[in-house]
Order: C-alpha cells, then structure tokens, then sequence
C-alpha cells in the first residue's frame, strides 16, 4: 500500500473528510435505511393511536357496559405510552394476511349490536385514515368489515389480542405492484402493518379490533418531507463551506506559507513569516519554533563564518613562519652559520608547537560546544576550589569560601577547568594574587574571581570571551579558554562575566544550585 499511496495535499485530505462527514446522514438513511424503519413504525404509531381511539368509544357504547367511575389522573400510572414494537431490519415478516374461513359458530349479538352502534365511528377512521379496520366478537369472528362472519382467531396477532396483549406485526402485501423502478431499494414497500387491540369491558376481552395500513413508502416520505431534506442539505452545504473556511484559514494556508518560507530560507532568501493570527494554537507554536530556528542557524552560520576566518587567520601566521624558514634553509643552508641554522628551526619548532596547541584547543572547543547537561548533579564547590589553589604555586590564591554553601548542579570536571583557565589568566596577566569568594543569589551561586593584575581594558571587556581573542599572543596565548569555559557552563545551564572593577581582573560565574 505505500508503494502506490499517492500524494495527497493536506487539503484534499481535509476536504475529503469533510465531505465524508457531510455524507454521514445520506448514507445512513439510504445504507442503513434508518429513515424508512421510522416511517414503519411512525405507521405502527398511528394505527395504535386509532386502536385506542376506538377501543375506548367501543367500551363506551357497548351492550350492557356499566359506565366506568371516574378516572383517577392523578393516578402515578393512569398515562401510559405504548411503545413502538416493530423493527424492519430485524423483524420477522409474515406471509400474506389469509382470507377468513367461515365461522363455525353465531356471532355475538353483544358484538354485533356494538358494530351497529360504532358504524359511524368506523367509516370516518376508515375515510380519513384509508386504514382497514375489522371489529371482531370475542372468539375472533369478524362482525364489522370485510370478510365478515370469518375467522381470524387462528393469526397470532389476533390470539394475542384476545388475550388481552395487543400485538402489532408485519406482513407481505400481496395486493402490492410497482409504481416505480426505483422501489426495489425499499423493502417497506410491499409490506402491511397490522394492528389487533383487545376491548375490555370490566375485565374481560369483549372483542378485538383489528386495523391494516401500508407504511409510507421510502420515496414517497422523502418527498413528502422533502422541504425539511433540502433545508437539512442546505445546512450541512453550509457548515461545509464554514468548516472549510475554518481549516483553510487555522491550518491550510500556514502551513503552505510556512512550507514557502522555509524553501526560501534554505535557499538565503527572506526570513521567519510572522504568525497569522487565524492560525490554529498548534500551528501558531510551529511557526514560533520555525523563527527560533531560523534566528538559530542564522546566528550559527555567522559564527561558522566568523570562526572559519579566525582560524584560518590563525593558522596562517605560523604556517607562513614555518614557509618562510624553510624557504630560507633550501636556498640559503650551505652559506648559512651553524647559529643562523639553529635559530630558523627553533622558529619552525615554536610554530609547529603553537599550531599543535591550537588543534588541541579547537577540540577542547568543539567537545565543550557538544557537552550536554547531567541529570541528578550535586557538586560541593570548595574542596574544588581549595584543590585548584593549591595546584597554582605561582599565584597566592586565598579561597573566601564558607563550609555551609549549597552544592550546585554542574559537574566536577566543568568547574576545575573553568577555574583553570580564570586562574591561569590572571597568572598571564601579571597578577600575583587572586580572591575566591561565593554568594547565594536568586537560586544560584554567584562565584567570584578577583586578581590583583592590570585589570581589564572596558573596550575589551566584550570581546574576551570570543574566539581567538587574547591579548598575550606573544606569551602563548591562543584567546580560546575563556571561550571554552563558557561553552562547559551553557552546557550546565551556567553563565560566566566579566564586571567593572576598581583594581584587576573580576569574573563572576553563576551556577544553578543542586
């Protein structure tokens, strides 16, 4: 399936879905005609509706009925609904209602006189409703409709009745024959529902009433009901549109947008557009993350760039030294003196040992840039401390640290070579004293380095930390510890400074506590 998945757009995806989800109530109305099952039992309905109706004129009017007592509507059960029954996807379907054989016995003359009596009753339900109503004694002889004086006692709808359950199933209609060619798709169509309701008369089944009707075809509900269809089309038509405006505007257009931005940004052109603001919330986050990694490889190409020139500037003067004198020693070797000899390669001898202690520097750089924070850190920072002084005989270093200071989260190795290289700074810079002391600040530790040198110049103060920058080249200086001290402490989430101060050189370096 991947090899011959093609390629979509995320905007036929969503529209696709849309579409799909608009469809939902079509295809659940003709697939799973749920809109046909209730037009059969909204048949059922009525026919139970007007079994009850007649029912209760029948108890009214028939022969030797008492009149019943008042009714108690207040009676927490005297309203009972009944139910629909019936269900056309399960349901079992009986065969054709058979014609009644002739009854064996007189008919009651209760029955007969009521039938007489509820005529009028029956012909206005039959005219209105078009239903067939049959009024049956109470061992199920026809008395009133067609088929009269037959036998309907044997149906099971009927023995349900006369037992006092009124009972509602469905049947083929055999009188049935298509109107058109699309009727095939609605099994409604060549069906009946019928309806038999008991009569009870002071607790005893009296009779049995009997009611048929078609249920509303499929086609024929759908146009009868067709202005509610369309105002529904209409609607989800609508919604359509508006849930299509919606995620053109929250998610299609950005991320087209910021598709064209980024294809503009790898090829040097343009820069981060800024967030729409009909953008959704997810897509607002990725066009932030987008910026800040945009102003990320922006500043890292600056600074590939800048380090690629200061290296090469860097290695360009001992390799040139190195050129010079072995120029000289080719052309010059047989004139030249035993001493004049000695001093080239003592040249050639220092650069190499300057770019062999570049290379090693670079890579002490490049190790610092790639460390990575430590999880679960707790470093106690004055045995660290009084374990650099004592490694610095050539300076006095006096360690102001107290016993109580919290240990903080940066790594062992991390804070002996940035104290190294502070201390070893200071020793190049003429100082011959040098001052440790630490404060607690806004859940850090504020580690100060205080030397009693020359100080520092304040248009030089920016740039100590940059690669390369040094000004004791002549002494050995490479200008990349500083840089690689701060390169360990980002790593810890630490920070190094160099402060205004009065007399010498003063560094602080923050560090997160434990």
């Amino acid at each position: 399936m991947k090899r011959h998945w093609p390629a979509l757009r995320l905007r036929t995806i969503l529209l696709g879905v849309l579409l799909t989800v608009a469809a939902l109530p079509v295809m659940s109305a003709i697939l799973l005609r749920v809109y046909e099952n209730t037009l059969v039992r909204q048949t059922e309905a009525e026919l139970v509706a007007q079994g009850a109706a007649l029912v209760a004129a029948a108890q009214a009017h028939w022969p030797g009925a008492r009149p019943p007592p008042p009714a108690n509507t207040r009676a927490p059960d005297y309203y009972r609904p009944e139910r629909t029954s019936i269900d056309l996807s399960s349901g079992k379907i009986l065969p054709e209602r058979p014609l009644a054989p002739r009854a064996r016995w007189t008919p009651d003359a209760a029955a007969e006189t009521a039938a007489l009596e509820l005529a009028p009753v029956i012909d206005g339900t039959v005219k209105t409703t078009l239903a067939s109503v049959l009024l049956l004694d109470s061992r199920g002889q026809v008395v009133r409709g067609y088929g009269r004086g037959g036998d309907h006692s044997a149906l099971p709808e009927v023995r349900a009745a006369l037992n006092g359950e009124p009972a509602t199933v469905m049947r083929e209609n055999g009188d049935y024959y298509t109107k058109s060619r699309y009727e095939w798709l609605s099994r409604a169509s060549t069906l009946r529902i019928h309806h038999a309701r008991p009569i009870v008369v002071e607790d005893r089944v009296v009779g049995v009433f009997l009611l048929s009707r078609s249920p509303r075809a499929l086609f024929r509900g759908v146009y009868e009901d067709r202005g509610k269809i369309l105002l529904g089309l209409a609607v989800i038509l609508g919604l359509l549109v508006i849930m299509s405006g919606l995620v053109s505007r929250g998610i299609t257009r950005p991320i087209v947008a910021l598709s064209r931005s980024a294809r503009e940004v790898t090829a040097g052109r343009g820069k981060a557009p800024q967030t729409p603001s009909t953008a959704a919330i997810e897509i607002r986050d990725l066009y932030e993350d987008f910026r800040e990694m945009a102003q990320a490889i922006d500043t890292r190409s600056r600074y590939l760039r800048d380090f690629a020139a200061a290296v090469s500037h860097e290695f360009k003067t001992p390799l040139a030294g190195i050129g010079g004198a072995v120029e000289l020693l080719q052309d010059h070797y047989e004139t030249m003196s035993a001493e004049e000899r000695r001093r080239f390669l003592d040249n050639i001898a220092a650069d190499n040992a300057r770019l062999a202690q570049l290379v090693t520097r670079l890579l002490d750089m490049a190790r610092a840039d790639m460390a990575r924070p430590e999880a679960g850190v707790a470093v106690a920072i004055l045995p660290i401390a009084h374990r650099i002084a004592d490694s610095h005989a050539a300076l006095a270093v006096t360690v102001d640290l107290t016993d109580d200071l919290p240990p903080v989260a940066v790594p062992a190795a991390t804070l002996e070579a940035v104290l190294t290289t502070l201390l070893e700074n200071s020793r190049q810079a003429g100082a011959r004293r040098v001052v440790l002391s630490a404060a607690v600040l806004d859940d850090q530790l504020c580690l100060a380095v205080q030397d009693d040198g020359p100080g520092i110049a304040e248009a030089d103060r920016e740039r100590l930390f940059e690669p390369f920058f040094t000004s004791h080249r002549a002494d050995g200086g490479t200008g990349l510890g500083l840089s690689i001290a701060r390169s360990l402490l980002a790593a810890s989430h630490a920070t190094i400074a160099a402060v205004a101060s009065p007399k010498g050189a003063r560094f602080e370096v923050r560090l997160p506590l434990a």
